[in-house]
C-alpha cells in the first residue's frame, strides 16, 4: 500500500477555502484532513460542523476528521451527517472509549483514536483490534507549524508491533512536523499515513509538495 497523503486543512488560506478544496482534489493528496478544535481540550479553536459541511459540498476525497474535543460521543451523528468518513477521537478525551469507537462505527464511519505525545501505546492494547485508525501525534496538539517530537518514531515501532500481536487491520496516522525528512523516517518506521499542514499550505508550490510526500 503507498503511504496516504492526508494535508490538514488547518493551514489552508480560509478567505479562499474553495480554491484550496479544489487545488487538494486535483492533486495527489488521498484524503482531507479537517482538525476541530474546542478551545477546551486543545488551546486553539479552529473550525467545525458548518465548515465541514461546506467543504464535503467540494470534497471528491475522504473526509478524514480529527476531533480535538471534549465530550465527542455528543457530535458523532452531526459529523457523519457533516460528510466524515473517518472519525477520529482523543483516548484523552473519552471516558468508555470502547463505547465511543464503537458509536462511530454504528454510523457508518471508520473510527480512529489519537494519542498525545505523552500517552503510551499500551493504552490502546484492549481496544486495537476495534480500531480502524490509530493517529499519533508528533507535536503537542493545538496548533500547526511545531517542531517534530523524535520519540513518534519509537511509538510507531511500538504500534506496528501491537497491531501485529493482536492481529488489528488499523492504519498508523502520523499528525505534526511532518516533512520530507520525518516523512521518510515514519515510513521506513511503519507509519502508513502522513498528515501535512504548513509543510504543504506555506511551500511554494502545494501540489508539488504533496507529490514529493507521495513518492517517499
Amino acid at each position: 500500500m503507498s503511504t496516504i497523503i492526508s494535508p490538514s486543512l488547518l493551514s489552508a488560506n480560509f478567505l479562499d477555502l474553495k480554491s484550496e478544496v479544489e487545488m487538494l482534489n486535483n492533486s495527489e493528496a488521498d484524503w482531507f484532513h479537517l482538525d476541530v478544535m474546542d478551545g477546551v481540550f486543545v488551546p486553539n479553536i479552529s473550525f467545525g460542523l458548518p465548515v465541514i459541511s461546506q467543504i464535503n459540498k467540494a470534497a471528491r476525497k475522504t473526509l478524514d476528521v480529527h476531533l480535538m474535543i471534549v465530550d465527542p460521543d455528543k457530535y458523532v451523528e452531526d459529523f457523519k451527517k457533516a460528510g466524515a468518513d473517518y472519525l477520529t477521537v482523543h483516548y484523552e478525551a473519552c471516558t468508555h472509549l470502547h463505547r465511543t469507537i464503537y458509536h462511530i462505527k454504528d454510523n457508518g464511519m471508520k473510527a480512529g483514536v489519537a494519542l498525545n505525545p505523552h500517552t503510551p501505546i499500551s493504552a490502546l492494547s484492549e481496544v486495537i483490534a476495534d480500531i480502524d485508525l490509530v493517529l499519533l501525534m508528533s507535536v503537542n496538539p493545538g496548533f500547526g507549524g511545531q517542531s517534530f517530537i523524535e520519540n513518534c518514531l519509537t511509538k510507531v515501532k511500538d504500534l506496528k508491533n501491537l497491531i501485529k500481536e493482536k492481529n488489528s487491520s488499523a492504519i498508523i496516522e502520523i499528525d505534526g512536523g511532518v516533512n520530507i525528512e520525518t516523512g521518510k523516517k515514519l515510513i521506513e518506521a511503519g507509519a502508513d499515513a502522513l498528515v501535512a499542514g504548513s509543510f504543504v499550505f506555506g511551500s511554494e508550490n502545494p501540489t508539488k509538495t504533496i507529490s514529493e510526500l507521495k513518492k517517499l
